[in-house]
């Protein structure tokens, strides 16, 4: 574990593997636990960093509202603090929202990796996939809207675990800026990014739409769009062997 401090804020960060690194960046409110899937396949072929965003898990909660300006800020000094001069940035939902504002400002970048983002979050509300974290039965019904319902219904013992992870994740004070930095981001002329870039989204996403996923597909120069039939918000958990094939394709490519 690796502590780094951003604008008097302390973020907790651990960082594994050797050979180019990817940053995991992370969604609204969960942990490192929703890299759980993915970690375990690039770190080896890869150096992998994951880090709680301000108010999640570890890192500390200053008070909100958040800008995703402001976590992306936090990403910066994340990866100077790990001397990282370049980074593949893997990033989901509002983490996603996070590299594309990162591209554009910092040097750091050389691809992107979107999961079941959007280049606006205007119409985004993740209000459903919140949960005191100390409510397991509410933690438990939250889930419902993050992921689909034939994997709710067909993995209990999977649910546990998340419910479980799920109890040492943003605080609802933390979720409530983060959903702020959400509902004022918008990515702008997305043709001035131009990396390299995977988009990723559950056709199921109830939350986050699929419709977001492709115009950012679309809007970005060197996007590719890749749908998971069926899957829900967390598809890289849902459909993890397929996102990390998909994702380590990409990466090698790079």
């Amino acid at each position: 574990m690796e502590v780094t401090t951003a604008d008097g804020t302390t973020l907790v960060s651990n960082i594994a593997g050797s050979g180019e690194t990817v940053a995991l960046v992370g969604d609204a409110g969960y942990g490192a636990w929703q890299w759980g899937w993915q970690h375990a396949a690039l770190t080896g072929p890869f150096e992998t960093l994951v880090y709680d965003h301000r108010g999640t898990g570890r890192s500390d909660v200053p008070p909100g509202p958040y800008t995703v300006e402001t976590l992306a800020d936090d990403l910066e000094s994340v990866l100077k603090a790990h001397d990282v001069r370049k980074a593949h940035l893997v990033g989901a939902g509002l983490g996603g929202m996070v590299a594309l504002d990162y591209a554009r400002r910092y040097s750091r970048a050389r691809s992107l990796c979107l999961i079941g983002t959007a280049a606006n979050g205007g119409d985004i509300d993740t209000t459903p996939l919140a949960a005191p974290r100390d409510d397991p039965a509410a933690l438990r019904a939250s889930l419902r809207n993050a992921l689909s319902p034939d994997f709710f219904s067909e993995q209990d013992t999977t649910i546990d675990q998340l419910v479980e992870w799920r109890t040492e994740d943003a605080t609802q004070a933390g979720w409530a800026a983060q959903q702020a930095a959400i509902e004022a981001f918008d990515a702008g002329a997305l043709y001035e990014i131009t990396l390299p870039a995977l988009v990723c989204h559950g056709t199921a996403d109830a939350v986050w739409p699929v419709s977001g996923g492709e115009q950012l597909a679309e809007g970005l120069p060197k996007g590719d769009f890749f749908p998971l039939s069926g899957a829900g918000h967390l598809c890289h958990v849902e459909h993890s062997r397929v996102v990390n094939d998909e994702v380590l394709g990409f990466l090698e490519a790079r």
